[in-house]
């Protein structure tokens, strides 16, 4: 009745399933909402919208991200909007980037357009980019330990050798040398200076 083979032979159950159409979306459609009580450590990747309103340990590539105010992300977002309403530590991609008065970024920016609410926290690099999506941001290098030669502009001077007055509970020491970095502070003590 219902089957386009012979009488009595097996049906192709491709047959069965819809054709696809090409139709115009009307619109945007509903975003993709990870809620306060999801956690999601992964990539998540999207050609519509994403809200964050749970917690995101990873990467979101999509066409439009909102972080709302409980969410929090670690990551890099690679999108064409961004609005950050939570706490993001990480790198944020986009050609629109909005910070509003309620979120906490830490972190890069690349943008091709700004805007910062009053009481927005933003701690990190920010730099205009023509095309944020194509250019790669380099994670942040770690700080350097101090160095008073390079700091302060200080000639380096060698280490001294010092020779311990006595060991262990006041014997000598058997040809124990001591290097010091504050070599120029106890030669200076030495001599009075």
């Amino acid at each position: 009745m219902f089957s386009k083979g012979s009488k009595g032979g097996p049906n192709n159950p491709m047959d069965n399933l819809p054709v696809p159409t090409n139709r115009k979306t009307l619109g945007r459609s509903a975003p993709s909402i990870i809620s306060n009580d999801l956690v999601v450590i992964g990539t998540l990747t999207s050609t519509g919208d994403i809200q964050i309103d749970g917690r995101v340990d990873g990467d979101i590539r999509s066409g439009s991200v909102t972080i709302g105010e409980k969410a929090n992300f670690e990551g890099e977002i690679v999108a064409e909007e961004c609005t950050i309403r939570g706490r993001v530590n990480g790198i944020v991609r986009a050609r629109k980037v909005h910070l509003s008065g309620t979120c906490h970024m830490e972190g890069t920016i690349l943008h091709e357009s700004l805007a910062v609410e009053i009481g927005a926290f933003f701690e990190g690099n920010c730099r205009h980019s023509a095309d944020p999506l194509a250019e790669v941001a380099g994670k942040p290098e770690p700080k350097a330990s101090f160095e008073p030669k390079r700091d302060l502009g200080v000639a380096a001077q060698p280490a001294a050798q010092v020779q311990p007055a006595s060991g262990i509970f006041g014997r000598p020491a058997a040809g124990a040398t001591r290097t010091t970095s504050t070599g120029s502070l106890l030669g200076a003590i030495k001599s009075g200076h």
